[in-house]
């Protein structure tokens, strides 16, 4: 990459950083519950065997009480359904299984839990649904009383952490649009702490839950849902060390790596996150989208996809401040926020950007090697015998 005094950083760097994540990549199977056991009987062989090119997917299970938001967010996140539609959903009466491949880091398997479902239930099977989880998120209606939410948390976390320890959980308390700040703080401080005192009482104090206030109506959603994601990318570190390097050298201020789909960000450098900076990256997706939906497209090409390896845009706000994207794969883009003055030097910025997006394809080759050397395991138990899903 070039530096801002003129030196030359070459893409080696960014190599080499990138190539440090083949021990990540090839430990993230079991580390992360992408083994065997997690996936679908059409991709393994009658012998046990992972078939070729088929990459196993993390699962993430959305839990609550009935009425808390599970579908609605779902909805909202993964297929574009506007806010207000989500009020004409029927409730959830049985287990909805989604498969998100949205790119080529997001993909993960995503189950919708009816809120009346009974774990002492015989036939509701644990150790398929939490063996295999690798995010547990519960969804707590804030507007409402959620004692009993609690109650129903502490015993879906003590039954899950059992069966799987690596599981990620996940509390989204849902539905603060309507509340004021002091009193989603007040609300946030009575959950976290409640729920980790009910888990300190059943001798789970080890346990650790991640807090999250939610609403369909505002981006604090998708951001919950960046966080959530993030945890299961195992390339994660390698992501964040590449965007730090690209934006010390290229006098950027803050950057963030999209899933264009979803608009889940999968990595951003080591900077705070300002809510307000994230919805505005969020929006200049949905611009460029939008106006190359009207513009973009060639005539009698309307097959082409709106978003493709030509796109790039910079928007100058009033306040000296440019919103710059560019498109990394068919499915990622950067969108970064630096000063005005920056964009003097774009001829940097290009070069540097071009290094970046060699560094994140090392990554892609990276992992596609690792997923052709699992395609080759044959599974087996200590018998001889082969493992079936």
């Amino acid at each position: 990459m070039a530096a801002e005094n003129g030196e030359d950083i070459t893409v080696a760097v960014a190599q080499k950083n990138a190539s440090e994540v083949t021990e990540e990549t090839g430990s993230y199977p079991k580390d992360l519950s992408y083994g065997v056991y997690d996936c679908d009987p059409s991709s393994v062989d009658p012998n046990g065997t992972i078939i070729s090119g088929i990459e196993q997917k993390p699962r993430i299970v959305l839990m609550g009480l009935r009425r808390s938001g599970k579908s609605s967010i779902q909805k909202v996140v993964f297929h574009k359904m506007s806010p207000n539609e989500t009020l004409f959903l029927e409730s959830t009466n049985k287990v909805v299984k989604e498969d998100i491949s949205n790119s080529s880091f997001v993909q993960f398997h995503i189950w919708d839990f009816p809120g009346q479902i009974d774990f002492f239930d015989p036939t509701f099977d644990s150790e398929n649904i939490f063996g295999g989880c690798g995010a547990l998120i519960f969804v707590i209606d804030a507007q409402d009383d959620y004692m009993e939410a609690l109650e129903r948390l502490r015993h879906t976390v003590t039954r899950a952490y059992k069966i799987n320890p690596r599981i990620n959980f996940e509390v989204f308390i849902h539905k603060v649009d309507g509340l004021s700040e002091d009193y989603k703080m007040d609300t946030q401080r009575d959950i976290h702490q409640r729920a980790t005192d009910d888990l300190y009482d059943a001798g789970f104090e080890q346990v650790h839950l991640s807090f999250h206030l939610t609403s369909i109506y505002d981006h604090s959603i998708f951001e919950a849902f960046s966080k959530v994601v993030q945890k299961l990318i195992p390339q994660l570190p390698t992501l964040e060390n590449l965007l730090n390097i690209f934006i010390s050298n290229s006098a950027i201020e803050k950057a963030f790596l999209f899933d264009v789909v979803s608009k889940i960000y999968i990595a951003t450098d080591s900077s705070p996150v300002d809510m307000q900076s994230y919805e505005l990256c969020c929006d200049m997706i949905d611009v460029v989208i939008d106006v190359s939906c009207i513009y973009g497209l060639m005539s009698g090409d309307e097959l082409a996809p709106a978003f493709d390896r030509h796109s790039q845009a910079s928007i100058r706000l009033n306040n000296g401040t440019v919103l710059h994207l560019r498109e990394v794969n068919r499915f990622l883009a950067l969108v970064c926020i630096l000063r005005d003055d920056a964009m003097e030097k774009q001829g940097m910025i290009d070069y540097n950007f071009t290094m970046f997006r060699a560094g994140i394809q090392k990554v892609f080759e990276v992992r596609k090697s690792q997923n052709r050397k699992m395609a080759a395991i044959s599974f087996t138990n200590e018998n001889g015998e082969a493992a079936h899903c």
